[in-house]
């Protein structure tokens, strides 16, 4: 099995244990490979939920760019409640997930 595979599989166990879904695995498989090679870094792989900065990132970034959605306090309002959902002391929240869920909340599934 690839590191990429055991990373999936990784993000796939966290999507049934922290939001209680059952992942749709080639939509969770072609986010994560969206990502390239940050998911193999530590802190790329990651998203801060206490980072005003990383949030703004994660909204500009992936929902305004990658998904095309239009910027409205939508955006910050799902990226947080996401975050909720994963959990506030639970402080490895996957960048690979955090998009999967985000990606799923919009129905922007035809992105990828």
């Amino acid at each position: 099995m690839s590191k990429r595979d055991e990373l999936i599989e990784k993000y796939a166990a966290d999507i049934k244990d922290k939001f209680g879904q059952t992942p749709d695995m080639d939509l969770l498989t072609k986010v994560t490979i969206g990502l390239g090679p940050s998911i193999y870094n530590l802190d790329a792989s990651k998203v801060s939920g206490g980072d005003e900065k990383e949030l703004e990132t994660v909204k500009n970034n992936y929902l305004i760019k990658k998904l095309g959605m239009s910027d409205s306090s939508d955006l910050m309002d799902a990226i947080k409640s996401v975050l909720d959902k994963y959990g506030s002391s639970n402080k490895n929240k996957h960048r690979a997930v955090v998009y999967y869920m985000l990606c799923r909340h919009f129905k922007k599934e035809s992105a990828y």
